[in-house]
This record gives structure tokens, sequence and C-alpha cells, in this order.
């Protein structure tokens, strides 16, 4: 019993690390495309998101679970609403990434997704009347002076960062209160967007081979192999999740964000001013904070007096 729990255990770290892995590197896939206008690469990336997912589905033999979660949401307006506003929220954070990617903005945008555990924490405290241990508030208040002195020193918000970051955050708010499986929820998101994609694309092409740039030679291979790069990592998510601890799951995914920062530094050679070293070091700093909040001797250091009762519980 034991073994088999060591390697399921194995086996979610390994699932895990390949997901935030994948998503590290995304900004290698999308500069593979960049000749391409970010919103067309948008409208390919949910359209073959979609075919995907139903092959997935289908050849698993899930499509009986995909109906039974579609009726379910059908039957709750709350619910429908929520993935249906998850959809447009997930919309909005690809088209952005894609844009940061073509745009030399992939520093901003591992900012964003560095930020954005703290903004879910946000959302836990106003919105779902979460509290926050003494450590984690201080993490958050870290986190704010980094982000607000990096745009004082910068004379410039940014705003690809927060877009990311409230994006994703909201999106994961929509996605916990539709309460799907991950895999249907990704397939019916990309449903729902799929026929303002498919009008775009045939608006802006008039043919199939023009809309798949089958002239460019492998670029209509790496659009149509969007949907791959979308739902592998999101698959492999799951596995993780089902088999390590929250925490380490909550650790993990700066794995990420790492990566996009190094590939923003030293690959696509974007500035990476005294200013940036400055604030990511603060964020860093807050991370390990609220990463940390729950443990023994953080604990000892708090103020008898500060509220105890209820803490923020984190959702990756």
């Amino acid at each position: 019993m034991n073994e088999n729990l060591k390697k399921d255990q194995l086996s979610g770290v390994l699932a895990s690390l390949g997901a935030y892995c994948l998503w590290g590197f995304l900004p290698l896939y999308w500069a593979i495309v960049e000749l391409v206008p970010p919103i067309e690469v948008l409208a390919h990336r949910i359209l073959w998101s979609m075919v995907f997912m139903l092959l997935l589905l289908a050849a698993l033999r899930k499509m009986g679970a995909l109906k039974q979660d579609t009726m379910t949401v059908i039957q709750q307006p709350k619910r429908m609403l929520a993935l249906f506003l998850a959809s447009v929220t997930i919309t909005l954070n690809w088209y952005t990434y894609i844009w940061a990617v073509g745009n030399e903005h992939v520093i901003e945008a591992s900012l964003g997704y560095y930020i954005n555990p703290l903004v879910s924490v946000l959302f836990g405290v106003i919105i779902l009347k979460e509290r926050l241990r003494f450590w984690q508030a201080i993490a958050v208040g870290v986190a704010a002076c980094s982000v607000a002195f990096l745009t004082a020193t910068l004379a410039s918000f940014p705003t690809v960062a927060f877009a990311l970051a409230f994006s994703f955050a909201f999106y994961g708010l929509f996605k916990k209160i539709a309460n799907i499986s991950a895999v249907s929820s990704l397939t019916l998101e990309t449903l729902m967007m799929t026929p303002i994609a498919l009008i775009f694309l045939q608006m802006t092409h008039p043919s199939l081979s023009n809309m798949l740039y089958i002239d460019a030679g492998w670029t209509s291979l790496f659009l149509v192999g969007a949907g791959v790069v979308t739902a592998v990592p999101l698959l492999l998510f799951g596995i993780g999740a089902r088999r390590i601890s929250l925490s380490l799951i909550g650790f993990l995914q700066y794995i990420a964000p790492t990566i996009m920062l190094f590939l923003g530094v030293f690959q696509f050679e974007e500035q990476f001013s005294t200013a940036h070293m400055i604030s990511f070091a603060a964020i860093w700093l807050s991370l390990g904070l609220f990463s940390f909040s729950n443990t023994k001797w953080l604990k000892r250091l708090e103020p008898r007096h500060f509220h105890q009762k209820q803490t923020y519980e984190k959702v990756s």
C-alpha cells in the first residue's frame, strides 16, 4: 500500500512538473507563429483546443460525462453563467499572453503569473469573505508595494501583468462556481467561443488553405497544434492535482513564471533593469512568506491579538 502511494505521489509530482514546464515554455511556441496576428492565433487556439478535447473525450469514452456535466450546468443558470464568464476570461487571458510574447512583454507576463496567486487571495478575502493569517496579509502587502515600486520606477503601468493576473484569477473564481471537471470545463468553454472564432476566421480569410497558412510551411501545423499545447498541460495538471498535496502544487506553480522570466531575459533578450530585480525579489519574498505562512515557526511569530479563527486556503 505504501509502495503504491509512493508511486502515485511520484507520478503526481512528475505530471505536475510536466504541466508547469510546458506552461513555462509556451512563449517559445507562440514565438514560432509570431508572423500570424495574435487575434488569429487566439481563434486557432480556441478552435483546435475544442477539436482536440472532443477527440480526446471520444477516445477515452468520456462523452457521457461531458453530456452529464452539460445538462447539469444548463439546468442551473448560475453555473451556466459562471461557465460562460470563465470562457470569456480565459479567452482574454490567452489573447493577452499571445500578444505579450509577440510584443516583447514576456518578462511582464511572468510578473503577471507570479502575482496571480496573490490576486486570487484578494478575491478570496473580498468576494468569498475568507480570512488571512498575519504573514499572508504581510505577503500581499509586500507584493502590492513591489508592483507599485516597479510602476513608479518605469513610469508605466504593467498592464499586461495585471491583465494576465486578474483574468486568470477571475477564471479560477468562475470555474469554482461552475464546479465541473476540468476536462468538461475546457471543452465547454472552447465550444462556447468556437462560433465566434470560426466567424472571425471565415471573415478574414477567403479559403481554408489561406486560413491555415498552408503556403507558410510549418505555420499551419503549429496553429493546429495550439489545441494540443493548450490541453496537454491541463490534463497533466489534473493528474498531479489528484495525487499530491495542495501545498506542493502551490509551490510547484511558480516554476512556470520562473521559466518565462528566464526566457524573457536570456532568449528574448528583454530589458531586465535594477528596478525589475528589486521588484521581483520582493515578490519572491512575498511568495515565500505566503507559501510557508502555515508552518509552526512562522505561526509562533504571529502577534497574539491577530485574528486566526479562519485562514485562507489557496486553491490552485
